[in-house]
């Protein structure tokens, strides 16, 4: 039920291996070290939130109101390995119980609850996910338990600005949709993507290019790249400065053209 990520260094000029956590293909990158508006009146947005041109924005907390920074973090791999990569963790203005968020399916039949697996990759290296039966360490989503064949239901990000789009449709964590948010925050819109793995099957015609409106049923919760477990695996990435999803071709490059994301940052709130 592990799924695979990308790891990018974080150390100057450093290039290395982009792993998954379910072993997938290989790749090498090299990469560097890594005023409020008018309108509304101030309290009168949430906690965590700022007016910015009449309308409630995220922030964090601190000088920078935006969606939380990439922070470098590392763990041993199943080879020994030690591996960099950047993540953008949990912002502390968001709550850290996932009973608070909202998901696509309801709560696991045989569980009882919506997730069985959470984000851990900005973890220590000796508390992120591992088991005898896992491909790889760490985890960079939310693993969703559901029966065979349940619909999946498109959701509206937090602050999310029009409707999704369909970037990917294939197999990457065995049946696969991806799908482009733009999200409204202090310094401006920010595409993000929501990666839908182990599906039954995708929607019937589901397509790149594909507007998805919250609530449209985009695909049927399966065991596709995951045979022991009935779940969804949902992945939040932040797309990267200058990188367009759309103009991707594989769900590979979806993934090096982003950073993978805490969920909980952009999940809409219950």
């Amino acid at each position: 039920m592990a799924s695979r990520s990308v790891w990018l260094a974080a150390s100057a000029c450093l290039v290395v291996a982009i792993g998954a956590p379910t072993g997938g293909r290989a790749a090498t990158r090299t990469i560097a070290n890594p005023a409020l508006s008018n309108g509304l009146a101030v309290g009168s947005c949430p906690r965590g939130e700022l007016s910015d041109e009449g309308t409630c924005v995220r922030a964090d907390e601190g000088d920078d109101f935006g969606a939380g920074e990439a922070e470098p973090n590392a763990h041993h791999d199943r080879s020994g390995h030690y591996v960099v990569y950047d993540q953008i963790p949990r912002r502390p203005d968001r709550p850290a119980d996932y009973d608070a968020y909202r998901y696509p399916i309801p709560a696991g039949l045989a569980h009882g609850r919506h997730v069985i697996s959470g984000y851990d990759l900005d973890l220590p290296d000796e508390r992120q996910r591992r088991g005898a039966k896992m491909h790889a360490v760490g985890h960079g989503g939310v693993d969703l338990p559901g029966a065979k064949g349940t619909p999946i239901a498109t959701i509206a990000l937090d602050h999310q600005e029009g409707d999704a789009r369909v970037v990917f449709v294939g197999t990457l964590f065995g049946n696969t949709v991806i799908t482009l948010h733009t999200l409204r925050e202090a310094n401006g819109p920010r595409d993000y993507v929501l990666v839908w793995g182990h599906l039954d099957a995708p929607a019937s015609g589901l397509e790149k290019g594909r507007v998805l409106r919250e609530g449209e049923t985009l695909g049927t919760v399966g065991d596709s790249g995951s045979p022991e477990l009935v779940h969804i695996h949902l992945e939040a990435r932040r797309v990267r400065e200058g990188r367009d999803p759309m103009k991707l071709i594989n769900g590979e490059a979806i993934l090096d053209a982003s950073i993978v994301c805490d969920p909980r940052n952009v999940l809409p709130l219950q």
